[in-house]
């Protein structure tokens, strides 16, 4: 082999490694850039998924029933000249139940703690509506007290079987809220369906099972035969703090 050639050889191969490094560098860089504007738009779509979700989730928290607040007044009105001490409690418990509505506007999750608060207020004035024909049943555990769940639950359930089922001294609707053997929530009632359709403005089962799917936690399920109807929830981030609240009563009817 003379000179030429091998000098033309080692040129050749020379210009091949020049090359070869020259498009791996750039294919690093190339892939680095790809990767990085992946990401980017990966994080992006991530975000704009939360927002809409939370968006969607700011509009369940706000649909509480119009009818509650008209039968309320209907029900203060009656108070004030039967019984004013009486009345005076009820402005009180319903002050106390529309505070919480705006505070959990704030807040995708609450305590089981705040949520039986709330429950006590809320069941007080609808009991002051139906008397006897209404009771309510807490058997909670009180280390489940600092464990979470959506704002507003207890009481779209609450609301859902009164407004579903008939409601009368002779015929009285018994609400449970316990936790069981899992650490689950189970809202139960027994079922005595009216014989005329309630209205519904939305609110209720199908807004829970939405909650709980938006902020991505296990599904409510649904337990029902002809004489129960039941809820069982999950409860989440529990914390291990001290117990507190009205959570430690068992077997009671707040606001009676």
């Amino acid at each position: 082999m003379n000179t030429f050639t091998v000098e033309l050889f080692n040129a050749f191969f020379y210009s091949l490694c020049c090359l070869t490094i020259y498009e791996l560098f750039f294919y690093r860089q190339d892939s680095s850039r790809y990767q990085t504007q992946l990401a980017r738009s990966e994080k992006e779509r991530e975000e704009l998924r939360v927002a809409n979700l939370q968006s969607q989730f700011d509009v369940l928290k706000q649909q509480v029933n119009p009818h509650f607040l008209f039968n309320a007044l209907n029900s203060l009105s009656a108070l004030i000249s039967e019984d004013p001490h009486q009345a005076e409690i009820f402005v009180d418990k319903l002050s106390g139940v529309y505070r919480y509505i705006l505070r959990a506007n704030s807040e995708p999750l609450t305590t089981l703690a705040a949520e039986l608060d709330f429950i006590d207020a809320y069941f007080h004035l609808l009991q002051t509506r139906h008397g006897a024909g209404l009771s309510l049943s807490l058997t909670i555990d009180p280390a489940r007290n600092n464990c979470r769940l959506p704002p507003l639950t207890l009481q779209l359930l609450v609301e859902n079987a009164v407004k579903h089922n008939v409601v009368s001294p002779k015929r009285p609707l018994t609400i449970q809220i316990r936790t069981d053997e899992t650490g689950q929530l189970l809202v139960a009632n027994n079922r005595q369906p009216k014989t005329t359709r309630a209205l519904s403005n939305g609110v209720g089962l199908s807004n829970i099972v939405a909650k709980y799917q938006i902020l991505n936690f296990p599904p409510p399920i649904i337990e029902e035969t002809p004489g129960r109807f039941a809820v069982r929830l999950s409860l989440l981030a529990c914390a291990e703090l001290p117990a507190e609240g009205h959570a430690n009563r068992a077997d009671n009817s707040p606001g009676g």
